[in-house]
C-alpha cells in the first residue's frame, strides 16, 4: 500500500498530467490550390491601360478587312444570281442597293465579333471603352444638333469659296425617290454610327495616345492620370494633332464618293474637325455621332424641300 501524499506539491506531481488541448492548425479555404480552385495572387495596385490604342485599332483593321472581303464575296453571289437587275461588276459599282448593302455587309462584319472581342480585351463593353457616354449627348443635345445644323452652314459657306462639281458619284446614285429616301435612312442612322465608331471612337483616341505617349519617352515625363472612368487625359497638342490626322483620314475615306474634288474634301476635313472637336470636349461619342446624324439631316431636309419631295431631282 502507497503512502498518501505530505504535500500538495507531492500530490500535484503524482497526478497523472492533462492531455494539451490541440490547436487546430488553420483551416485553408476549401480545394485552395486545387486544380478546382487555384489560389488567386493578391490583389495589386490596378493596370494603368490608355484604350483603345494603336494594337485595338490594328484589330479593328482586320475586322474591316474582313468585312470588306464578305462584302465582295456577297456582291459577286448577288451579281451571279442577277439581284436587283444586275450583272456587271461596272453596273453594280453605279447601284445604290449595292452601294448600301456593301457598306452595310462591311459594318456587320466587322463590329459584331468587334462587339465581343474587345469587352474581352478592356474589361468593359464596347460603348464603355470608346466612351459612349449617352447621358452627356441628353443632356446638351440642343447644342449637339445646333452644332449639326451650323455645319451644313459652314457647306454653304465652302461651297460658295470653293468649286463643287455639278455631279458626284453619290449624286449618281440618288437618281430616284425611292434611292433618296434609303440613302436618306442610311445617313441618319448606320452611316454616322459606324462612322463616329471607327473614326471619333478608335483613330482619335489612338492618335492622342500616341502622341502623349511619345512625348513622354521623350521628355521623361510621368503620364497622365486617368480619368475616374478609365479613359486617358489627353494635352491639348495631343488633341489638336489627332484631330488634323483623324479629319484628314476621314477627308479620304469619303473621296470615291465626291469625285476628288477640293471643295468637298475641304468641306469635310472641316466638318470633321468639328465632329472631333465635339467628341473631346463631351467626352462623348454618343454626342458626335448625333452632330453627325444631324448634319446629314439637315442635307436632306433642304434637298427634300428644294425637290419637293424628292420628286424633281433632275432640276
Amino acid at each position: 500500500m502507497l503512502d498518501a501524499p505530505s504535500t500538495p506539491n507531492e500530490a500535484a506531481a503524482l497526478a497523472p498530467a492533462a492531455p494539451e488541448a490541440e490547436v487546430a492548425p488553420p483551416h485553408p479555404p476549401a480545394f485552395e490550390g486545387s486544380l478546382l480552385a487555384p489560389a488567386l495572387p493578391a490583389p495589386g495596385p490596378p493596370r494603368f491601360r490608355r484604350i483603345p490604342h494603336f494594337g485595338h485599332l490594328a484589330l479593328l483593321g482586320l475586322l474591316l478587312l474582313a468585312g470588306l472581303m464578305g462584302s465582295v464575296i456577297l456582291i459577286l453571289v448577288a451579281l451571279y444570281f442577277h439581284l436587283f437587275g444586275v450583272a456587271r461588276i461596272e453596273d453594280a459599282m453605279h447601284s445604290l442597293p449595292y452601294a448600301v448593302g456593301t457598306m452595310a455587309v462591311l459594318y456587320l462584319i466587322a463590329f459584331a465579333p468587334a462587339a465581343a472581342v474587345f469587352p474581352m480585351l478592356w474589361g468593359k463593353s464596347l460603348s464603355a471603352g470608346l466612351q459612349w457616354n449617352a447621358s452627356a449627348a441628353r443632356r446638351r443635345w440642343p447644342v449637339l444638333m445646333g452644332a449639326g445644323a451650323a455645319c451644313f452652314l459652314l457647306a454653304l459657306a465652302v461651297k460658295s469659296i470653293l468649286h463643287f462639281p455639278a455631279k458626284s458619284p453619290i449624286a449618281g446614285l440618288l437618281s430616284t425617290p425611292q434611292a433618296v429616301w434609303i440613302m436618306f435612312a442610311f445617313s441618319i442612322t448606320v452611316a454616322p454610327l459606324c462612322e463616329e465608331a471607327i473614326f471619333r471612337g478608335f483613330l482619335l483616341p489612338a492618335f492622342s495616345t500616341a502622341f502623349d505617349w511619345t512625348a513622354e519617352k521623350l521628355t521623361r515625363r510621368t503620364p497622365r492620370t486617368l480619368l475616374p472612368d478609365g479613359h486617358p487625359q489627353w494635352s491639348l497638342s495631343a488633341m489638336i494633332l489627332g484631330a488634323l490626322l483623324t479629319s484628314a483620314l476621314f477627308a479620304a475615306f469619303h473621296v470615291g464618293q465626291i469625285g476628288n474634288a477640293i471643295g468637298p474634301l475641304v468641306l469635310i476635313f472641316l466638318v470633321s474637325l468639328i465632329l472631333c472637336a465635339v467628341r473631346l470636349a463631351t467626352r462623348s461619342l454618343a454626342a458626335s455621332t448625333l452632330t453627325h446624324a444631324t448634319y446629314n439631316c439637315t442635307l436632306f431636309l433642304v434637298m427634300l424641300i428644294g425637290t419637293h419631295g424628292f420628286r424633281n431631282l433632275h432640276n
